[in-house]
């Protein structure tokens, strides 16, 4: 995974609260075994007419707004276990996800996908909203180091929390399989050393 310390980028707001994983990503996509793809089906049902036209309407086909940061409504991420919808979100170009509220699953998903889900107040969330509306080239800055999501437009901070060891990991770009790797010899030099009982 790539390693993940700060970014400053411009947000794609999606209003909605209570977004489930179907409507991520649309249960007839699920079919694929390979990450491949999936990017171009996110939101697919929102996003495009039947025929596979772009739906003007919508924001992934509003070329007014763009950047590496999906600003949701509360509740995100909600319904079935599928990491399909994080492999989507990554795939599609999204580094950060800024809700109020997310499914623990979906965002334990997330992590694992190296995608930053952060948790802010409604209040800061709502501000955010108004400042995308009112200037689409509204920035915020992540700073995963220490902790602290910055809305640009109104110079105003909050601090959110990350599991220690997603932290790690996204700092240092491993998943949990790179993790272990990484620590092999100390885990070599534990089990020499454990007594065995049996």
């Amino acid at each position: 995974m790539e390693k993940f310390k700060q970014i400053t980028s411009t947000c794609v707001p999606l209003p909605i609260e209570n977004v489930d994983t179907d409507q991520i990503i649309p249960a007839r996509f699920l079919k694929a075994t390979t990450r491949e793809g999936f990017g171009d089906n996110l939101f697919a049902d929102w996003r495009y007419n039947r025929d596979g036209s772009p739906k003007t309407d919508f924001v992934l086909n509003d070329p007014t707004y763009s950047g590496e940061v999906l600003v949701a409504g509360k509740n995100f991420g909600s319904g079935s276990s599928r990491e399909h919808a994080a492999w989507a979100i990554g795939s599609y170009g999204f580094k950060v996800i800024i809700s109020s509220f997310f499914a623990d699953i979906f965002q334990n998903n997330a992590l694992n996908n190296g995608i930053l889900p952060i948790v802010i107040s409604e209040g800061f969330l709502q501000q955010l909203f108004r400042d995308i509306e009112s200037n689409p080239a509204t920035t915020v800055t992540v700073d995963l180091i220490n902790q602290k999501v910055t809305n640009n437009a109104s110079d105003t901070s909050e601090s959110f929390d990350i599991n220690s060891y997603k932290k790690d990991c996204l700092l240092n770009g491993l998943n949990d399989i790179d993790f272990l790797l990484s620590n092999k010899e100390k885990i070599e030099s534990y089990e020499k050393q454990r007594p065995y009982s049996y």
